[in-house]
């Protein structure tokens, strides 16, 4: 697996993904992030998908990213030049459930490091980016944004420590939210839990 680091938000890079392999596809293509990916070249699955494939867009926009397994958009705090925000994180559909997004995000957050930011933050809106962000060494800071999504962060230099009850916290917090099944489940299974070690450690 292959880290690239595209561009800060300043340099303006873009990135254009197939929006049938990827959600926040079109969140990408915008040159007002920095983004990161992590790319193999392991041959594209047949899509099981009625829609029509992406069209080939105006000559401004870059060539479809075929190679990329997930990718992440970030800027910089607005009000704390030390800190930098991961916007949008992405896994292609066929490749979730393999520990890139967290992989994803401990290497970008190493680049942040290495460029000076002391802090990286996250906002999630789902209990399975929460705990895919503790396996990239974040922590619940016990905020949440106005659109009722938790803030995770850790320093940009190694992982946060993280309690069991701050971790549990956070997922107090999702349980009173769950709509499906699916997610009740996994909340359920992780009641009393410590957080998930490390992706990788």
């Amino acid at each position: 697996m292959n880290f690239a680091l595209l561009g800060w938000p300043e340099d303006g890079p873009r990135l254009r993904l197939d929006y049938r392999r990827f959600s926040y596809a079109g969140k990408f293509v915008t040159a007002k992030t920095g983004k990161a990916v992590l790319r193999d070249d392991a041959p594209l699955p047949p899509l099981d998908d009625e829609r029509p494939p992406p069209t080939g867009g105006p000559d401004s926009l870059p060539p479809l990213a075929e190679d990329v397994v997930a990718a992440v958009a970030f800027n910089e705090d607005q009000t704390d030049p030390t800190t930098l925000w991961f916007r949008y994180v992405t896994v292609r559909r066929d490749r979730r459930g393999e520990g890139l997004g967290p992989e994803l995000l401990r290497r970008t957050a190493d680049a942040a490091a290495s460029r000076g930011y002391e802090t990286v933050r996250i906002a999630t809106n789902n209990s399975f980016a929460y705990e895919a962000c503790h396996k990239a060494g974040f922590e619940f800071t016990g905020r949440e944004t106005g659109m009722a999504e938790l803030v995770l962060e850790r320093p940009a230099t190694e992982p946060a420590t993280v309690s069991r009850e701050t971790y549990q916290a956070g997922l107090d917090r999702y349980r009173g939210r769950a709509n499906d099944d699916r997610e009740q489940s996994f909340l359920a299974a992780r009641e009393g839990t410590d957080p998930p070690a490390m992706d990788g450690q």
